[in-house]
């Protein structure tokens, strides 16, 4: 399985942090955002990784390397301008291959989540939920979290391993999921797109998985969370 780390957002929140560094490359615990990711995917297995970039991407570059340093196989898919996550990945549809892959958002923090989960996910639930994958397979599956503060409603329910967009309850995804390349195929490279409605429309088939994950996870959204995460072990912040 490949993954594909998204690096491209602006982090206009995150300013004036941003200015002069990725959003990705600001460091939590003295590494940066997205080495954690890295190092997590390695460590599953997972060695085949693609990041797209558009704000001071070369930075990003010079940074992360080839990705050998950290055992893996880095490759980039430079964007001029942002395309959002679902034209990001169409971009980048060339690197990724045609099997299942995961994606994760560079901008949150989850330092214990196990991403050999997601290796066979999708596989997995064909074979238990769907005698005719062909006819019912899910095409994606979402790692949902508990609704943080700062996102009271959440994003969607969750009913039996099954992504709803109304019922209760509601939960937070987690910018980490695994996707059929072919859900993308609408979207020509070059193009922004938004995921999310690509999701709803997919949930609305019952075509979206999904369960909730447990542990430690972040949002890095704002200077103030990411202060927090940075702040010593005795004000309460746990790693």
């Amino acid at each position: 399985m490949k993954a594909m780390i998204f690096a491209a957002g602006r982090g206009e929140r995150m300013r004036p942090l941003t200015d002069d560094c990725p959003k990705p490359l600001l460091k939590v615990r003295g590494r940066p955002l997205i080495v954690w990711h890295i190092l997590n995917l390695v460590r599953a297995g997972i060695t085949e990784i693609v990041i797209n970039h558009a704000h001071l991407g070369q930075m990003i570059e010079d940074a992360l390397g080839d990705g050998s340093k950290f055992g893996a196989r880095i490759v980039y898919s430079a964007e001029g301008t942002a395309l959002e996550t679902a034209g990001g990945i169409a971009k980048a549809r060339p690197l990724l291959g045609e099997e299942p892959f995961v994606a994760v958002a560079a901008d949150v923090y989850c330092p214990h989540f196990d991403f050999e989960q997601v290796k066979t996910t999708l596989e997995d639930n064909d074979m238990w939920g769907n005698p005719h994958p062909a006819d019912k397979r899910d095409v994606a599956w979402l790692y949902l979290v508990k609704n943080p503060p700062h996102h009271p409603k959440g994003d969607f329910a969750l009913n039996s391993f099954s992504i709803a967009n109304e019922g209760e309850p509601r939960y937070t995804f987690s910018g980490i999921g695994v996707y059929r390349p072919e859900i993308f195929d609408g979207i020509e490279a070059g193009q922004s797109a938004p995921l999310a409605p690509i999701l709803r429309r997919y949930a609305d088939r019952g075509h979206v998985g999904g369960e909730v994950v447990r542990g430690n996870w972040t949002d890095v959204g704002t200077p103030e969370r990411l202060a927090q995460l940075n702040a010593p072990i005795h004000q309460g912040v746990r790693t």
